[in-house]
């Protein structure tokens, strides 16, 4: 790519100070791009019905919903398990229904970066976030709005990547003023509860936006998650306040014995398989229709480099379509590999949602050529792993589908700019450090919060970045049409 247009590109994804976020589509775009998030809410929404009758749960969904709102969710917290199928896609679609309605009142600016995060939003919703504790965040960028006289509407973005903090602010609300008096399904609020919990996202709505320019810097846009470094790092800070100086011991997430969820075999995998695959071939087909019946043009999203892009506005919003179609089936195709191969946890509320954060940014990057070498990345590092402790007759104490390595792979996704600019062999090494990363993170933040792979994303960049530099390795040549 030429300097030039290195430069454009550059320029085009620093233009706001408080954030770098993707500039505002055409007109025509943006509303079709807020049509597909709202389409999104509405599919969950109807698979809710079938997901109550395919698990038996009936008009039980009401009162699984209620314990999913009511109880602390650190990561990773099964809601499938806590609550049930047919709660956790309602939590989503009441989420998400939200967000829609959000984003219509303050007028947001139609972008890439919205529709990430408004991704983020619905994956998280299967293991930690609720429709309760993802408004405290949301109040911390209107206040910071209402002081620095920004439009709320410009940095909505902010709010939703905010709301992966949502676990501090349930174990605030519900259980850290109780102390050993807490018990599991049976929810009490105290004061000063709620007082933490709205004073702690006031706090997020204004570090969250001073840290983000700065952090993303530092990995120099080589993370799509570029929202996790700075989340990350703020939940590190949270996490020594509220528990590790007062010497309150961090809690574990909670499991319940859930009878319905035990007979599914803890996985819901022909559900979840049949709602995803539905999705992404809707997807593809309204890409495609709209491009005039054909695939013309997806090839120029193909050969893209996949650092610090923006496929809607440069290809439009049906190849776009076209990608996350193709994109996600492709996501599906490899949990669906590795769980035959493996085992595993399978198609559990965390597996669900990540299968969504996989594709956050399908339209500003991720695409099947560049994000196939980081899943390499694990597959290599699995298998050396196992022939090391075969050799030294070591137990082998995880596998591709062990929980943390399938969340770690969707977010890993984001590190496909390595691949795109300097080929698939540093994307394979993205991939191999992000694997080796991504069970330590947690534990720097308590599991506090729910956008670790983000984190874990940035922190491998910031490893990989400066050695690529200091040894001048060499970009490839992108060729575009």
């Amino acid at each position: 790519m030429s300097d030039k247009k290195t430069k454009q590109r550059i320029e085009l994804h620093t233009s706001m100070a408080i954030a770098p976020a993707t500039p505002a589509l055409e007109p025509q775009t943006g509303r079709n791009l807020i049509h597909y998030a709202m389409l999104w809410s509405a599919l969950l929404l109807l698979a809710v019905p079938f997901a109550c009758l395919y698990s038996g749960e009936g008009w039980d969904v009401f009162s699984y919903l209620w314990r999913i709102m009511t109880s602390p969710s650190k990561l990773v917290t099964d809601y499938f398990c806590i609550g049930s199928l047919g709660s956790a896609f309602l939590n989503a679609a009441l989420c998400g229904f939200a967000c829609n309605i959000v984003m219509l009142l303050t007028r947001a600016r139609p972008c890439t970066t919205l529709l990430a995060g408004y991704f983020l939003v619905i994956a998280h919703c299967f293991y930690g976030l609720n429709i309760v504790n993802m408004w405290p965040p949301f109040l911390g960028v209107l206040v910071f709005c209402l002081i620095t006289h920004e439009k709320f509407g410009n940095v909505l973005h902010l709010a939703m990547f905010s709301t992966s903090l949502g676990p501090f602010i349930s174990d605030l609300l519900f259980r850290y003023t109780l102390g050993d008096d807490f018990v599991f399904g049976e929810p009490r609020v105290t004061v000063l509860g709620v007082i933490l919990a709205v004073l702690f996202g006031i706090l997020s709505g204004f570090l969250v936006p001073a840290l983000l320019p700065g952090t993303t810097k530092m990995h120099r846009g080589f993370n799509l998650f570029k929202a996790g470094l700075a989340i990350g790092l703020f939940g590190m800070f949270a996490h020594g306040l509220f528990y590790k100086v007062f010497g309150i011991a961090t809690p574990d997430a909670l499991v319940t014995d859930n009878p319905l969820y035990t007979d599914a075999g803890e996985s819901y995998i022909l559900f979840v398989d049949i709602f995803f695959i539905f999705v992404f071939v809707l997807t593809f087909f309204l890409g495609f229709m709209q491009n005039g019946k054909t695939v013309k043009g997806y090839r120029k999203i193909w050969k893209c480099d996949s650092w610090q892009d923006d496929f809607p506005a440069r290809f439009g919003l049906p190849i776009t379509l076209i990608n996350i179609g193709i994109y996600g089936l492709c996501v599906l195709a490899y949990f669906n590999v590795v769980f035959a191969l493996t085992g595993g946890v399978g198609y559990s509320g965390p597996t669900a949602g990540v299968t969504i954060a996989s594709i956050t940014f399908s339209a500003s990057g991720q695409t099947p050529r560049t994000v196939w070498p980081i899943a390499l990345g694990y597959v290599l590092l699995s298998l050396l792993t196992g022939g090391v402790c075969a050799l030294v007759g070591l137990p082998l104490t995880w596998t591709l589908t062990t929980q943390a390595y399938i969340n770690g792979i969707a977010f890993a996704t984001g590190l496909c700019p390595f691949s795109g600019r300097y080929g698939w062999k540093i994307g394979v090494a993205a991939g191999m450090l992000h694997a080796i990363l991504c069970t330590s993170t947690a534990a720097m933040h308590g599991g506090f919060v729910l956008y670790n792979g983000g984190l874990t994303s940035g922190l491998t960049a910031l490893l990989l970045v400066p050695i690529l530099e200091f040894y001048h390795v060499r970009e490839k040549e992108v060729v575009e049409d």
